[in-house]
Formats: C-alpha cells, structure tokens, sequence
C-alpha cells in the first residue's frame, strides 16, 4: 500500500518515470511555479517552504521504508530546488519564458555536478539531505539567474 509520505516523495508518481526522473519532475514544477509567479514572490517563496518542509518529511519516511538512503523515485526536492531556483523571475515578475528555460537549466546543472557545499548537505541525514543539496542547488541557481537580470543577459 502506497502511503501518503511516498505519494508526496515521488510527486505523485513522477519519480517512478524510468529515465531522467528528477528531470522530468523538475520539469513539472514548471507550470505550478508559472501559476504562482504572478502573484508575488512571496507566493512562490512560501509554497517552496511548504514543499522544503513537507518533502524532508515525506522522503525521510519513504527512505526508511525502502531502506535506500536517497532513493531516486524521491522527486519532491526538484521541485523545491526548481522553484527556488525561479525567486529571482518572480521578484523581477518576470512572466516570459527566457528566466524559466534558463533557471531549469542552472538548477539541474547544478544538481546533476553537485559541487561543494551540494555534495556536503546530500550527506545529511534522512529527509534532511535528501533535500537540503536540492534546496542550495536552487538558490545557486537563483543566484545565477539573479546576476543574468542584473547585467541584463536575459
């Protein structure tokens, strides 16, 4: 029997997509962050918070149950690093689709190399670093994207 902490983990099913899932799922999170953009940032921001806090549950539990330290089917946290990774878009209210390209881009550069400090905070324990590298990944991200608006690449 599937539980509500899997369901929430896999988003819904989308982790269990054969190839390239986290991907895939950062590519779903997309559209619900493109629904929140217009209304703020705070928006954005406090659904992304919700997510941090739901998923360090939610994939803490289904870890456990399946007994794998970061199980892969575990797709929540690219939602919450691809959302991070959109603050700066939504900050600009920005609504076209260059900031979003451009952030699903950094974000998973940045989640698939999992350079330092990423590399050290996917070595926390449970749900906690099962989204924590995600989480900085996104703000790395957002960084990025934050500078691209700044010096106005994008």
């Amino acid at each position: 029997m599937t539980t509500w902490a899997t369901r929430f983990a896999t988003c819904f099913g989308v982790g269990y997509f054969p190839i390239a899932s986290g991907t895939v799922a950062s590519a779903v999170a997309l559209p619900f962050a493109w629904l929140l953009v217009p209304y703020g940032w705070t928006w954005l921001f406090g659904a992304t918070f919700v997510v941090t806090l739901m998923g360090i549950w939610a994939c803490g539990v289904h870890a456990k149950k399946v007994r794998v330290n970061d199980p892969s089917e575990c797709v929540i946290d690219e939602v919450a690093g691809q959302w991070l990774a959109l603050l700066p878009a939504a900050l600009a209210h920005r609504q076209d689709w260059r900031p979003y390209l451009m952030a699903f881009f950094l974000f998973r550069l940045f989640d698939i190399l999992k350079p330092w400090p990423l590399s050290a905070a996917e070595r926390l324990p449970g749900g906690l670093g099962i989204m924590m590298d995600d989480v900085l990944a996104g703000l790395i991200a957002a960084a990025c994207l934050y500078v691209m608006f700044y010096i106005r690449l994008i």
